[in-house]
């Protein structure tokens, strides 16, 4: 069943066109991610499609009766309505049910009032809409209702909005990056709710996992064209690479019919035949397409380094309350070289304010923070670029001078980095207010790394960044040879960039685990697990705290965790093999192939067991 068509749909402002002739369908049950890259109208062709905003030319048809909700980047709530006045301000008829039932439960003298209510939600069967309620607002923490929307921090504005639209239950929900301003409990959730219910979703994200976890539809917007792909994210890189490489071979076939045509034509006579007029309107058609070019134009990160020196960066029993808040008590840690920490924790745990200690930018209660003198932050920060009023993309560059230095003595000026950075010369005209999410956060990306860092801390960086800038970011990143800090809540970035993490749980407890996100993801949940069946062996939580009275060394602490995670990998490969032979028929090689896997993996228990078998009995002694 159609939903929602885009028929031949364009949209430009002045001489800048985003789209134009584009056309694709959204039928029910769907579940589609638009992919495009940054400035190419993402948000503008949802604002169309939602009504918000008018095409040049097309048109957007919608099914008859269908409702449609539409969750943008900053949702539109009214700052005087508190939380629970915010959902039931909706036009959904069982939520109003339920705040008059509720109201009668406030007022139990009322009795009358209170059985006109009972019988309405009776006749609705509104009861179990409002354990779904209940249990909506319960996932997006937003317990306390009487809170007003003025007073509710991005992420908790997101979330009450997230929550309105579940609730009216939309046949077609629309979201622009809903991910945004989520942490990654949120995330995780939301994206396990859409994975099972069955919804309508037309999404933009850049959230790789998310994508590859919820929908079953890419379509791609290129160099003005769509591509549709039905599949997962995986699919559609794996069935994208395959298109690009079909149209570079039907390239190069062109360009040899058109060397042999263009021979021919140069020597036909000036009285044409109608059977050479034909070859001739052939041969333009020919030309074109041997002269197509894709425009596969990356971003170009290079950078001259400053040197770093052995003394980095160091906490000495730092600590830090605001108010009855602790974020730090008695930190202690040692940056060295070469560190790629991701820091995790749920909003408010203090995870921002770490970095601002760490930067000087905020001065703890007690302890010291020691930078070496070799240091040089480079700190991308979750409020982006600072411009002035009336400032061109290329006078913010300039700020830093009209030359920029790069690797091995080189430099180049402002206007070709800018280029580097996919500002074409007539871009880095426009004004900065003009640009959209992504080419901002591109542009202050610009401006943190060409004042050579050595020191990169980076605080929700990919944000509003499209897919194919995250992949380039995420190379530099990997080859970069100086100390890097990120807090993300991008799963797939953190799992390709960091190396341990230091996870936030609230109270001034700091955790340091050794390894990246999917690795803590299961350790996290063997945890559960074990802890579910075996409630008499449940894991000692404070082997995973940084102990000051352990008798481990640090090294060593890190090494029992290292260990114990790995074990748990382990074992689950192990399962894995063992359920083959269980449950598949297989040949003699197989079997050979499988039993040597098998037995390489028992080795490797056995080994890291005995290990964390003697550093646990020296931290217990």
């Amino acid at each position: 069943m159609n939903y929602l068509s885009v028929e031949n749909v364009a949209k430009s402002y002045g001489e800048r066109i985003l789209f134009s002739d584009i056309s694709f369908g959204i039928n029910k049950d769907q579940k589609i991610a638009f992919i495009a890259k940054n400035g190419t109208g993402k948000t503008s062709l949802l604002n169309i499609i939602t009504g918000l905003d008018s095409p040049d030319s097309g048109k957007v048809i919608s099914r008859n009766g269908i409702r449609i909700s539409y969750l943008a980047q900053e949702p539109d709530l009214n700052n005087n309505l508190t939380v629970e006045e915010t959902i039931f301000a909706s036009d959904n008829n069982i939520l109003k049910t339920i705040q008059q039932y509720e109201s009668a439960l406030e007022n139990p003298e009322d009795e009358e009032a209170y059985q006109k209510a009972f019988e309405q939600m009776e006749i609705k069967n509104a009861w179990d809409f409002e354990t779904q309620y209940k249990l909506i607002l319960s996932q997006l923490k937003l317990d306390d209702l009487h809170q007003r929307v003025s007073s509710l921090s991005g992420g908790q504005k997101k979330r009450l909005a997230l929550a309105t639209i579940l609730l009216n239950s939309p046949d077609l929900l629309i979201l622009d990056e809903p991910t945004n301003h989520l942490d990654l409990e949120m995330i995780e959730w939301l994206e396990q709710y859409f994975a099972k219910e069955n919804i309508t979703l037309f999404m933009v994200t850049h959230d790789r996992y998310f994508l590859e976890r919820v929908c079953n539809e890419i379509i791609e917007l290129e160099n003005g064209q769509i591509y549709q792909y039905k599949g997962s994210y995986s699919y559609y890189l794996e069935k994208k690479e395959a298109r690009i490489q079909a149209e570079q071979a039907s390239v190069e076939k062109a360009k040899n019919l058109y060397s042999k045509e263009l021979e021919w034509m140069r020597r036909q006579p000036k009285a044409r035949t109608t059977k050479s007029k034909s070859r001739i309107d052939d041969f333009f058609i020919i030309k074109e397409k041997a002269h197509k070019r894709r425009q596969e134009h990356k971003v170009q990160l290079e950078i001259n380094m400053e040197r770093l020196g052995s003394k980095i960066v160091e906490f000495h029993n730092v600590s830090l309350s605001f108010g009855d808040k602790p974020i730090l008590n008695k930190f202690d840690y040692t940056f060295k070289k070469g560190e790629r920490i991701g820091i995790i924790g749920k909003n408010g745990t203090g995870k921002s304010t770490f970095l601002n200690v760490l930067t000087l930018k905020v001065k703890p209660d007690g302890g010291k923070v020691v930078i070496g003198e070799t240091v040089k932050f480079g700190y991308y920060t979750q409020s982006g670029i600072q411009s002035k009023e009336g400032q061109k993309v290329i006078e913010v560059i300039k700020e830093f001078g009209e030359f920029i230095p790069l690797t091995k003595g080189r430099q180049i000026s402002a206007a070709q980095l800018l280029e580097r950075f996919l500002f074409d010369r007539k871009k880095q005209y426009d004004y900065v207010e003009k640009l959209s999410g992504g080419e901002l956060k591109r542009l202050y990306l610009c401006t943190v790394l060409i004042q050579n860092p050595n020191f990169l801390i980076l605080d929700e960086p990919t944000n509003d960044l499209d897919i194919v800038t995250l992949n380039v970011l995420e190379s530099f990143l990997l080859d970069f040879p100086g100390c890097l800090i990120v807090v993300s809540h991008d799963r797939y970035f953190m799992d390709k960039i960091v190396d341990h993490l230091f996870v936030f749980r609230g109270e001034a407890e700091i955790e340091d685990f050794p390894g990246n996100y999917s690795d803590f993801r299961s350790y996290e949940n063997s945890v559960v697990t074990e802890k579910e069946t075996k409630p008499s062996t449940e894991t000692n939580k404070k082997t995973w705290k940084k102990d000051q009275n352990n008798a481990l060394s640090y090294e060593e602490q890190k090494e029992y965790k290292r260990l114990e995670r790995a074990i748990v990998k382990l074992e689950d490969e192990k399962k894995e093999i063992e359920s083959v032979f269980a449950n598949q028929a297989l040949t003699g090689e197989q079997v050979d192939e499988y039993s040597i896997k098998l037995q390489k993996i028992i080795n490797e228990i056995d080994e890291k067991t005995a290990s964390w078998f003697e550093l646990s009995m020296k931290m217990d002694s």
